[in-house]
């Protein structure tokens, strides 16, 4: 009985990985979906968002969302590829100006791309102003396009153009900027929109800045993995691979690159960054002997980096923030959704499971929203074991996103705090999230997230809509990127020595 059992179940596994291999092999990203199949997805899309986004009207008044949106459907005047459809619904969801809303592949498509051995965009840039500096090149005999070369246009359209047109397909928060341009930074962005956007050729001409100061065009191949290089000979002798480590210790390195510790006991200082606040990281222990080490060693001044830090769990960022706060903070000023339930139910994930939760933590006013009344109501307190408190350097960014905000928002303004380096991704006056399922919609199966909550921070800030603008500006240069300086890092470290001088005089 046991072995026939055996053999089902590897004529099932065997008949599913044939499946899977086949599904995949069948999937043609250039398949076109009907005008009326389109159409049916957009109007789902539409509604959904109409119906439960809390914050759709934020940022962009009613009528011209409404514009947008017929904009959007007016634009499927045809059949069209998944990409492209892609590309009209991440049009009008940029105008929500709310990063946590945003499109993603369908799930068949995702899978396509990570096997798919597609051609890529060369280049990777540092994108700021008006200015776009080489950062990656795929081509690494590349010997012109280098590492801190400013580029001032590609195939003709100059660096302003290509930032305008990637701006309207890009989700952020509000009305900040340096986030914006930090997300065509990002590893493979600007090279993503490129392709889906304007289409990528065999070879594009890259218009350059070059050592006399000289503006040059060359024209460089795209990469294509799929090319061989067939001039090399075979090794006579066999290679050895280097042992891979065991599984187990991977999941113990793993959580050690998300956040670390450095610490400088000439300068009494300790640099620590957090990459990310999401769960699985080992981040509560983390503090605990962190900061523990930092009382042991009587550190005076500490840095906490999280120009990357793309948020993740609140309670976490919470946590730090409890480590470095000399008075009781609260999160939000009000934290509601605009309802619970959904027409649209059945293409939104774990809606049955977010339903039921909502039932226990929300309470609907007589404003008609749906109160989540425990984070508006409660405070938090500092911790009193291994609390810190000297000087602290906050350092953001561009991808200082969600939960991070909350972090550097609670913070900001104490009498031992400076906040250094630049204006951060996510809204100063708060965001939309914290439930964020996904929607699928019924023909495409393209996806897209929804927020079900808003939360504000500082109601007063949500007419500007900016990010947390720093204590102390600090932004690339052509120069640091040239030299590989970190700027803000040298200018904290500038301000701590100036301390240490001050107080050597004054013993």
């Amino acid at each position: 009985m046991m072995q026939k059992i055996s053999y089902v179940a590897i004529i099932v596994f065997v008949t599913g990985l044939i499946g899977c291999s086949a599904s995949r092999q069948s999937f043609d990203p250039q398949h076109k979906y009907t005008k009326k199949q389109l159409q049916q997805d957009y109007r789902v899309f539409r509604g959904v968002l109409e119906e439960s986004h809390p914050s759709l009207y934020w940022f962009t008044p009613k009528d011209s969302m409404d514009l947008f949106f017929n904009e959007g459907f007016n634009r499927i005047s045809d059949s069209m590829t998944e990409m492209q459809f892609r590309n009209v619904l991440s049009y009008v969801i940029s105008k929500v100006h709310c990063g946590h809303t945003a499109v993603k592949y369908s799930k068949q498509y995702g899978r396509y791309i990570d096997t798919a051995k597609l051609k890529m965009f060369p280049l990777s840039f540092k994108v700021w102003g008006d200015s776009m500096a080489i950062t990656a090149n795929i081509n690494r005999k590349d010997s012109i396009l280098k590492y801190g070369t400013l580029v001032t246009a590609i195939d003709g359209y100059s660096t302003r153009q290509l930032t305008d047109s990637f701006m309207n397909y890009i989700s952020g928060d509000g009305n900040s900027i340096t986030g914006r341009y930090q997300s065509l930074s990002n590893s493979g962005s600007f090279g993503s929109l490129y392709r889906n956007i304007i289409g990528l050729k065999d070879q594009i001409a890259v218009t350059y800045i070059d050592s006399t100061g000289a503006e040059q065009t060359v024209k460089v191949p795209v990469f294509d993995p799929a090319w061989k290089d067939t001039t090399k000979k075979a090794p006579e002798t066999p290679t050895i691979a280097a042992p891979k480590p065991p599984k187990e210790r991977m999941r113990n390195l793993l959580p050690l690159s998300a956040r670390y510790v450095q610490i400088d006991t000439t300068l009494s200082s300790a640099y620590m960054t957090v990459h990310t606040f999401a769960r699985g990281n080992r981040l509560r222990s983390f503090y605990r002997k962190a900061f523990r080490e930092l009382k042991r060693r009587n550190i005076q001044h500490l840095v906490v980096d999280v120009r990357t830090n793309g948020g993740g769990d609140a309670g976490l960022s919470t946590l730090l923030t409890r480590y470095l706060a000399d008075k009781k903070f609260k999160l939000a000023d009000s934290l509601y959704a605009v309802r619970r339930s959904s027409k649209y139910h059945k293409y939104i994930s774990w809606q049955p499971f977010y339903w039921s939760l909502m039932q226990f933590v929300t309470h609907k006013k007589n404003d008609g929203l749906y109160h989540f009344g425990y984070f508006e109501r409660h405070y938090f307190h500092p911790k009193k074991r291994h609390h810190f408190n000297g000087d602290i350097y906050l350092v953001t960014g561009g991808n200082s996103f969600s939960a991070t905000t909350l972090f550097v928002k609670a913070l900001q303004g104490q009498q031992n705090v400076k906040v250094i380096g630049e204006e951060t991704g996510g809204g100063a006056y708060g965001n939309s999230a914290w439930m964020i399922p996904d929607v699928t919609l019924p023909n495409t199966r393209v996806r897209f997230r929804l927020p079900k909550f808003r939360l504000v921070m500082d109601k007063d800030l949500v007419k500007e809509g900016r990010g947390i603008m720093p204590d102390i500006i600090v932004a690339p240069t052509r120069e640091t990127i040239l030299r590989g300086i970190d700027p803000k890092a040298a200018v904290i470290r500038r301000i701590i020595m100036q301390k240490k001088k001050i107080g050597i005089a004054q013993q």
